[in-house]
């Protein structure tokens, strides 16, 4: 390939796989360049009653949020569901948003998808005159799609988490930040087998040659 140069690159998305979803339902595609803080911003916005009120002044657009280019209109009732969608490098972006939404908003189901999106490359040649023919690479990225649903969705599908299920892997994320292992131990301790004294015990029957106490007649 040291002949060619990389003239453009399209992305062509996967369709989204969850059916029966509301008009109203904004699909954020969270790329491997947005800002975490501008996503949850428009997330929360659509979905909670407090972040719209905070945001009367300035409303977070779709940029970041990717939402079709459509912008949050005044008025508009709250969101029951949202979408999150990424590929490549955004997957672990999009799942760390969606989870952050889930501890600020409480009984959220949560319906997981894998898919894959294909990249095509137009690679055109340095020298034209040389012969060499335009080519075209196709590379598939996997994806992900993320449905977050105030109502209940379908637990008999695969990839459906219902509310409530990472509270057990956030406390035992924060209790090995703060040390883990058992009350008072610090951390990496090991307790140590026998008894508490170091070196060669002395079981209670035994004596050694000398005496403890003082013969008569020794200062």
């Amino acid at each position: 390939m040291e002949n060619y140069s990389k003239a453009r690159t399209a992305e062509q998305p996967a369709p989204c796989p969850f059916t029966g979803l509301s008009t109203d339902t904004p699909e954020v595609r969270v790329k491997d360049g947005s800002k975490i803080r501008n996503l949850l911003r428009f997330v929360l916005s659509r979905m909670e009653a407090k972040a719209r009120g905070a945001e009367e002044e300035g409303r977070p657009t779709a940029e970041e949020g990717e939402q079709g280019g459509q912008q949050e209109a005044p008025g508009r009732p709250l969101c029951k569901q949202i979408v999150f969608t990424a590929s490549g490098k955004g997957v672990s972006k999009a799942i760390t948003c969606a989870e952050i939404v889930k501890r600020r908003l409480k009984g959220l189901h949560q319906l997981t998808r894998l898919l894959y999106s294909t990249v095509v490359e137009v690679w055109e040649p340095l020298e034209p005159a040389a012969g060499l023919d335009s080519l075209t690479v196709s590379r598939k990225l996997p994806a992900i799609w993320i449905l977050l649903s105030r109502e209940p969705l379908d637990c008999s599908q695969s990839g459906y988490q219902a509310p409530g299920r990472y509270d057990a892997l956030w406390a035992q994320s924060a209790n090995r930040e703060e040390g883990g292992g058992l009350a008072g131990q610090r951390p990496g301790h090991r307790r140590k087998r026998g008894g508490g004294g170091g070196g060669r015990g002395k079981g209670p029957g035994r004596q050694s040659g000398r005496s403890r106490e003082p013969s008569k007649g020794q200062s």
